[in-house]
């Protein structure tokens, strides 16, 4: 078989990611790719030896191309919709960046289009990928925390602190849907599913605390109508109870990001700042403190290897799929109603 002709849709900061995942695998290469900027559109084919046949401002002249056998898609929240609507009507496996669309209703369409015409994808929520998230969940399946009782959740970053930032996509609600919530919470939000279960229902608080930027064009200030933090408490399914922690604002904080899993029999808790890091405590060690475990070998796997590997028929079954952005969706617009009329939402 040879390397898979993978197109690239969207070429910001994202698209350093994905392009390093195709560029370190074997069975896959950087066939065309698609953005309006078209000053940024050359330099990037410059980098990558695109030739200008296979350079599109249009995405849907790329998503034409019958040579094509797959897709990243890395726009701004806004377009993942219109984007994933045409890779599945042309039949192009995609991998999607999160959140899968703006609303739930929107990432209902997708989940329908896809129960009628199945194409491998993958949505893009990239801690499934960390080592010691996979050895968590095998812990967690094999038994060895006992009944799940409590989950803590924290994603912190600090950049927005800085008030000379311009009113970028990320804090425009018609651009982002939400702020904080859809950029760190929904990660959190699909870890906590992907590592115990569902949210059944939950009650938020959210704020702004830069409630004006400069415009990008310099022309004067905009808006700020996103949550630049938000705090949720929530039950999941079987009675779990657990709490999630964002902000955008926490100075000092990069990339910060912690769970913490409470059982009957034992707890786990996985943090991400430089590295990934599982520490665990087991009742049948006795007095043990939390001790810092070591990574199977098979926990160790590539977010895009894992989209190749599901295009050549060999997916694990661990990756994210509409089914999970959808109910990812449902939760974050849940959690959006909750902090917007300040009670308890069920997440139907």
């Amino acid at each position: 078989m040879g390397k898979l002709k993978v197109g690239i849709i969207g070429l910001g900061g994202i698209a350093d990611f994905h392009s390093k995942g195709i560029l370190d695998s074997a069975d896959a290469e950087i066939w065309s790719i698609s953005d309006c900027n078209a000053a940024l559109l050359e330099k990037r084919g410059k980098e990558w030896n695109i030739p200008a046949s296979r350079m599109h401002l249009d995405y849907e002249l790329m998503l034409q191309d019958p040579e094509l056998d797959a897709v990243t898609i890395g726009t701004p929240n806004f377009n993942h919709f219109e984007i994933a609507k045409l890779a599945i009507a042309y039949g192009k496996p995609f991998a999607l960046e999160k959140p899968v669309a703006l609303n739930a209703g929107e990432a209902a369409v997708l989940k329908d289009m896809l129960a009628r015409n199945p194409i491998p994808h993958m949505i893009c929520f990239s801690y499934r990928y960390k080592s010691a998230v996979r050895y968590a969940k095998q812990l967690i399946e094999s038994g060895r925390l006992g009944k799940i009782l409590h989950v803590y959740g924290q994603y912190l970053q600090g950049w927005a602190i800085d008030e000379e930032i311009p009113l970028v996509w990320r804090f425009r609600k018609a651009l982002t849907g939400s702020g904080a919530l859809g950029d760190l919470g929904s990660h959190m939000l699909d870890l906590t599913r992907f590592l115990v279960g569902d949210t059944r229902r939950v009650m938020a608080d959210a704020g702004t605390i830069v409630a004006e930027r400069d415009l990008p064009d310099g022309s004067g200030k905009g808006e700020v109508d996103v949550d630049d933090y938000c705090h949720v408490l929530s039950r999941l399914e079987g009675g779990v109870s657990a709490t999630m922690t964002i902000s955008r604002f926490a100075y000092g904080r990069g990339n910060d990001q912690q769970i913490e899993i409470y059982g009957t029999q034992g707890a786990l808790i996985y943090n991400l700042e430089a590295q990934d890091t599982l520490k665990v405590k087991f009742a049948d060690e006795g007095d043990m403190q939390f001790r810092e475990v070591d990574m199977p070998d098979e926990c160790r796997m590539g977010q895009m290897q894992a989209f190749f590997d599901l295009v050549n028929g060999r997916g694990d079954g661990n990756n994210a799929t509409i089914e999970d952005g959808y109910a990812n969706q449902l939760a974050v617009d849940a959690i959006i109603q909750s902090f917007t009329e300040q009670k308890w939402i069920s997440v139907e």
